[in-house]
């Protein structure tokens, strides 16, 4: 072996040796910097808030990114939206575990195209398969897995739910027993399944049970709210939403573009979700929801989740996400309506997931019942999924 070799080949794995050290901690850097609160805990809500809340039987959250980061879920962090310890101090009893595969640099609210990928660095930086590196599938697949893997060690403290009859089974034994929780998989962005329809079967198999066409740029199946053109439904993904609806899969329409979002109301067949929105009734922007689009989501049996950052609502509290709430229940009614938090996806929210019991308190403030916040805190996502989750 020559000099140079022995020189070349220690240099790699000195390089590989420092990829692997450093790792963990570029990525819980970034993870705290990207997900941050604008109110710190411990959360102080009324003693009549906390009452109700403490009685709730089924608290629920739409949409967290949390799988994206590659954070230790099992462990309780002092950074981040939530993890399993924090979620069972605060009795939620289901998470969407939405999984983001692509997102553009200089990312905004107004237009964005395709052409560039912050998520690949992140792949990178957190450790994560060279076959995520490349693949958009692959990367969501690799998350799938995640959170089976968590689940798998956690020693019944995280369910992954797939259909109804899990479902049912894990409330059942969740009246005994409040230690544990549970989730569900969700897309943001159908660009994963990389053009190729036999993927939303592939993305089925792996756990996934809801997903959003579009997230910030426009793809194959039609136009984001955030895209260059915001265009309506392609026949690519007319065919794709057939396919969903054919597996029981719910359709979620967060981040679709107001065309987009007209046409899968149109054509659906199964109620339709929105995970994490406004409304432009009391925040108007490109990204939130239209009266006649809250409408037509509702007339669908729909379910509508309001979400706790300040783009989304225009305020940076619980007060204004339940002023968007109390907006949308008037309008449509309060059985549409639940939370929808975008918990670890890069915003900054109102607060984490222990800090749930400060919106029971602005719902109180704002003349809504504990019937009415029973629903809106968990029970109206427990009765949607047990109606539109596959069977078994």
């Amino acid at each position: 072996m020559s000099k140079f070799f022995k020189k070349f080949l220690i240099t790699i794995i000195a390089i590989v040796l420092i990829y692997f050290i450093a790792t963990p901690f570029i990525a819980s850097k970034v993870d705290a910097d990207y997900n941050t609160v604008k109110l710190k805990g411990p959360y102080q809500p009324s003693e009549k808030a906390m009452t109700l809340y403490n009685s709730l039987e089924f608290v629920s959250d739409s949409h967290s990114d949390v799988l994206l980061w590659n954070r230790d879920i099992s462990e309780k962090h002092d950074y981040g939206h939530e993890d399993i310890p924090r979620m069972i101090e605060v009795n939620m009893a289901l998470q969407a575990f939405t999984i983001v595969s692509k997102t553009p640099k200089n990312m905004n609210f107004e237009h964005n195209d395709d052409t560039t990928d912050n998520i690949t660095t992140l792949m990178i930086g957190t450790g994560r398969p060279l076959s995520t590196w490349f693949s958009l599938k692959e990367r969501a697949l690799q998350q799938c897995k995640e959170l089976y893997d968590f689940s798998n060690e956690s020693e019944g403290k995280l369910w992954v739910i797939t259909n109804q009859q899990e479902l049912s089974s894990y409330i059942k034994e969740r009246l005994s027993n409040k230690n544990q929780t549970a989730g569900f998989l969700g897309v943001e962005g159908m660009h994963i399944l990389e053009g190729d329809l036999s993927n939303v079967q592939v993305m089925y198999d792996a756990g996934i049970r809801m997903m959003a066409p579009t997230h910030f740029f426009d793809n194959e199946l039609g136009g984001s709210a955030h895209g260059m053109k915001k265009g309506g439904i392609t026949p690519f993904g007319v065919e794709v939403i057939k396919r969903m609806e054919e597996l029981d899969m719910i359709v979620d329409l967060a981040h679709a573009s107001p065309a987009l979002t007209t046409d899968i109301i149109n054509m659906a067949t199964r109620p339709l979700l929105v995970s994490h929105i406004g409304v432009k009734g009391t925040c108007d922007n490109i990204r939130n929801l239209s009266d006649e689009h809250i409408k037509g989501i509702a007339a669908t049996g729909g379910l509508i989740g309001i979400a706790i950052f300040e783009q989304a609502v225009c305020g940076t509290d619980a007060k204004a996400t339940a002023k968007a709430i109390k907006y949308t229940t008037d309008l449509v009614g309060v059985a549409h309506v639940a939370m929808g938090t975008d918990f670890d996806g890069a915003v900054e929210t109102h607060f984490d997931v222990t800090g749930f019991p400060l919106i029971v308190d602005e719902l109180l403030k704002l003349g809504f019942s504990d019937t009415e916040i029973t629903a809106i805190m968990g029970g109206n996502i427990k009765n949607f999924m047990l109606k539109n989750l596959p069977k078994r």
